[in-house]
């Protein structure tokens, strides 16, 4: 069984120098919504859901983490900062 997907157009308002959206208030508080939304770009275009909602898995978290591919060659050199040599009272 195919799941429905529900549309609906809506108009893009200004906002400043931004545009927004309004959400009706059936469907605000259908899905309770509040004060923050997030907003995802995906394959199939923008997606918007509850922010409690977005706990990513662990392997989603290091899918994420992997796929930023940050630099960490500098992280070496902190490792070895003179504080090993330092005497800590516990």
């Amino acid at each position: 069984m195919e799941k429905q997907i529900r549309s609906r157009d809506i108009k893009l308002v200004p906002i400043g120098n931004s545009k927004g959206v309004r959400i009706p208030k059936a469907l605000l508080q259908k899905y309770d919504l509040s004060n923050t939304l997030l907003l995802e770009e995906t394959d199939r275009g923008l997606l918007l859901r509850k922010k409690d909602d977005c706990k990513l898995s662990w392997e989603d978290t290091y899918k994420a983490m992997a796929n930023e591919k940050e630099d960490w060659d500098d992280f070496d050199t902190t490792v070895f900062d003179g504080l090993e040599d330092e005497d800590f009272e516990y």
